[in-house]
């Protein structure tokens, strides 16, 4: 018999993982989900695992006809891994068959006997082009989609809909020279800064990752840095700091900046990439909520722990490991570290208040209950390069959701606001 493709193996685990145990891909990669495998084929693995979750709605819809009745996890993850091959990636029906077959002949007894069905099935499934064609962008899961349509409307939940099935660009921040690096890597430079490259390659391969000018960071990811605008020499607590883009983006300002985080294990990447983009700060691994520091700051970073609704584009799994009821505990939690971290700034400094967030209960009402809380607090409203004046919410935050720029290919959801303190 056949062997199984060891990343294709790795794959269905990975997709199984998120729709069955509510298990994140990052989860279980962390957790060894790919490990005996080359650095192709895990890579190959997380590509087709990410696909297929992206198009799993759609995949349902063009295998719902050809199915009496839906079979196991196991063999419906099968199909639709094979669907997505043959309908989303034009690979080729004869390979994409029989490597599904071997499969489900290699699993086990369970799913070998389900062999035939998957052969036929997906025979029938890869001439479906039209169906493929109209299906519709996957509604987002109905906890969330009814509260993004409750803050923006059905037209405005459909358009991100739309951007979460497209997917995300790759995004960089730089040190300087942007316009070069633009020239020099074939990115487009964005209204706010960052650059867009037009492919996803390798990027350990691309000029300057060697020598750090430049890290991968999500152009909305960028601005809650910028929005602070720390000036040189300037004491400055990123809050919540890994993996560590914004901790780069402050140091490269000439800030003195303290980062800190609770987890110990993802702080470990931030000082990876300090040393490789040459870039100084200091790390702690703490809880902020038990961390005292040993004097007051001039800015104050906080990107708060969040339902990460803002980012499903590129992390597609997540509808499906998350729920109503596992965010509400993170409302107060990010209250509560917004009014600890408050009490650390000196009179007259800043504090940016960011979620990658949707929800307006992350967001909006985050800084509106603030306000309320705290009597000697301001909102200065951003005025950054790049930022459309729709994107400014009325008390003075900034509102980005992934249908804007949708000709340049989208940006994750993000709340942000610029509290000051009163001298």
């Amino acid at each position: 018999m056949a062997r199984p493709d060891p990343a294709r193996f790795a794959a269905l685990g990975l997709i199984i993982g998120v729709t069955e145990d509510h298990e994140s891909l990052s989860e279980q990669i962390s957790q060894d989900a790919l490990d005996g495998l080359e650095p192709p084929q895990r890579a190959r693995a997380q590509r087709l695992a990410t696909t297929t979750l992206r198009h799993l709605a759609r995949a349902d819809g063009v295998l719902k006809p050809h199915l009496r009745r839906k079979p196991s996890a196991d063999i419906m993850a099968l199909l639709r891994l094979a669907t997505v091959e043959l309908l989303e990636e034009n690979q080729a029906p004869h390979g994409v068959v029989d490597a599904a077959v071997t499969l489900a002949k290699s699993a086990g007894p369970k799913t070998s006997s389900f062999s035939g069905l998957v052969n036929a099935v997906l025979r029938k499934v890869s001439v479906e082009t039209e169906a493929w064609a109209k299906q519709r962008a996957p509604e987002m899961p109905g906890w969330l989609r009814g509260r993004v349509m409750a803050a923006y409307g059905k037209r405005a939940a459909q358009t991100m809909e739309a951007a979460h099935l497209a997917g995300a660009p790759l995004d960089l921040s730089v040190k300087s020279e942007a316009s070069k690096w633009a020239e020099t890597l074939g990115a487009e430079l964005l209204p706010t800064g960052s650059l867009r490259l037009p492919a996803q390659g390798k990027i350990t391969d691309l000029p300057g990752f060697e020598t750090g000018d430049w890290w991968v960071q999500d152009a909305a990811a960028a601005l809650p840095a910028k929005l602070l605008a720390p000036t040189p020499g300037a004491r400055v607590l990123d809050l919540c700091a890994a993996p560590g883009g914004k901790t780069l983006q402050l140091a490269a300002t000439g800030a003195q900046v303290t980062a800190l985080d609770i987890s110990g294990p993802r702080l470990e990447r931030l000082v990876e990439n300090l040393e490789r983009t040459g870039l100084e700060a200091e790390i702690i691994a703490a809880d902020a909520l038990n961390w005292q520091p040993d004097a007051p700051y001039d800015a104050i970073l906080l990107d708060a722990p969040c339902s990460a609704t803002g980012t499903i584009r590129r992390h597609p799994d997540l509808p499906y490991v998350k729920n109503g009821a596992s965010i509400k505990p993170l409302f107060a939690l990010q209250a509560d570290l917004l009014d600890r971290a408050l009490g650390w700034l000196k009179p007259g400094g800043s504090l940016v208040y960011a979620t990658c967030s949707l929800l307006p209960e992350e967001g909006e009402a985050q800084i509106k209950a603030a306000l309320e809380r705290h009597a000697d607090l301001i909102v200065t409203p951003p005025d950054l390069p790049g930022i459309e004046p729709d994107w400014i919410t009325p008390e003075g935050g900034l509102r980005l959701r992934p249908d804007f720029w949708a000709d340049r290919g989208g940006m994750d959801g993000f709340y942000m606001a610029r509290l000051q303190r009163l001298a």
